[in-house]
């Protein structure tokens, strides 16, 4: 068996992100050979339905054509020159294109999601120093959420299990009452709950704005603690608050923007701009890390000046790669040439008729927004076994605790939505 070979080298070379090694010595990693569309094959020529978009990352699916010639376009002329002292027309056209889509106008780039959230609060608290408000150095982030592993992104992360073990590293800074419908244990109106979250974040701010740089959340959905979906005017209520008390606001659409929620940007379902934007994952479509922080004229012009020591200093070997913004041109060019988000709303509703049926199935809190779909399953199923069914019979499927997800690539089928569906209902079945 092919798989066993790559399966065996891979436990002797690689340590693999976000696992417990010892745990494979009773499942297996998956060695994939290649992608197809929504599908991932191993070496055994078996395939997987890829429900998770690769970590959230793959928009129009693997081998997509139009993102492959961008990138070989761009091959043939350049393949990386540093972006201090010398610039190129990817990251120029990409900057323009992603300046006219958030009304932001100036794009530093980064590597990936965490990288683009450290340029974010960095520049943040910055910006305060270089406008002689030097206290404001302190961050308020949401109760469960996640904006990376690296020490300034752990340091807004509040899931335990990626931030307990560095907690002597982290500095501490404020934490707020998520706003995640799950939380609603009193029946409360939605309206009624969020404005009890607001109450909360009104009280912090009136009483430390002088010494708050920023706000940092995920627009809508807080994706790692499993899906936490809430209601949009929390945005635009701390949108106000913000202005109110002079404090950043930065939305991290790393995982949910480029239309998973049914608009380009979840920030975009309110009429508010924030300060800070950060994106990564689907930026590229899924094929070459890159990441992206945008901020407004008011930020850059603070920076501007004759001295070098007032400039942002925040850089990488890789930052602004021509192959990874031509990937990410190629990316936008489909949203271009497509009506990407009324075919996601087509495909949304045909995959919540799918699932109709799940309500007669040991779970709760089914939830949707756009292409994300959401539940947890009852304490009687064995989530091992649910895994272990679903992989078996196709459906690569990575649950959150006992959070299962889809968020499967924009080009799923019709029939690959079927099969989607109905092996994770089997599974749920199975598990019991």
């Amino acid at each position: 068996m092919k798989n066993k070979k790559y399966i065996k080298e891979s436990m002797k070379y690689i340590w693999h992100p976000c696992s417990q090694m010892k745990h494979h010595e009773k499942t297996p990693l998956i060695p994939i050979r290649e992608g197809r569309g929504s599908w991932l094959i191993d070496f055994n020529n078996k395939k997987y339905l890829d429900v998770t978009s690769s970590w959230w990352v793959n928009l129009f699916g693997h081998n997509n054509k139009i993102i492959k010639q961008h990138i070989t376009k761009q091959l043939n002329k350049i393949e990386h020159v540093m972006l201090a002292g010398a610039t190129h027309e990817a990251a120029i056209d990409l900057s323009k294109k992603l300046s006219k889509l958030t009304k932001l106008s100036h794009c530093s780039y980064g590597s990936d999601g965490a990288n683009a959230v450290e340029i974010a609060l960095k520049m943040s608290s910055h910006y305060w120093k270089r406008v002689g408000l030097p206290k404001k150095n302190k961050f308020v982030y949401l109760e469960n959420s996640y904006h990376g592993e690296t020490i300034g992104a752990l340091s807004v992360t509040d899931i335990p299990i990626f931030r307990k073990q560095y907690a002597s590293l982290i500095k501490p800074y404020f934490s707020v009452p998520s706003p995640d419908l799950r939380l609603n244990k009193a029946n409360k109106t939605s309206e009624e709950f969020i404005q009890e979250k607001i109450k909360s974040l009104k009280i912090l701010f009136e009483n430390k704005h002088e010494v708050i740089s920023s706000i940092i959340l995920e627009p809508l959905v807080q994706c790692a603690t499993g899906m936490g979906i809430y209601d949009s005017i929390y945005l635009k209520k701390v949108r106000e608050l913000c202005d109110e008390y002079e404090i950043h606001l930065i939305v991290d659409e790393i995982a949910v923007g480029f239309g998973r929620t049914g608009k380009m940007f979840a920030h975009q379902y309110e009429k508010i701009i924030p300060d800070f934007i950060c994106l990564s994952k689907g930026l590229t479509g899924g094929y070459l890390p890159l990441s992206v922080t945008l901020t407004t004229d008011k930020v850059y012009s603070a920076f501007y000046s004759d001295k070098m020591a007032d400039a942002f200093l925040h850089s990488h070997s890789y930052t602004g790669n021509p192959l990874a913004c031509s990937a990410a041109l190629g990316t936008l060019s489909i949203f271009e040439k497509e009506d990407v988000l009324k075919n996601n709303k087509i495909k949304s509703n045909l995959i919540n008729k799918l699932m109709i049926d799940y309500k007669n199935l040991p779970i709760r809190s089914l939830r949707n927004i756009g292409m994300i779909w959401a539940f947890e399953v009852d304490n009687k199923i064995d989530i091992d076994k649910f895994t272990e069914y679903s992989i078996s019979n196709g459906v690569l499927i990575r649950p959150i605790n006992n959070t299962v997800y889809f968020m499967p690539p924009y080009c799923i089928s019709e029939k690959e939505a079927h099969h989607m569906v109905a092996i994770t209902s089997e599974a749920i079945k199975q598990a019991i």
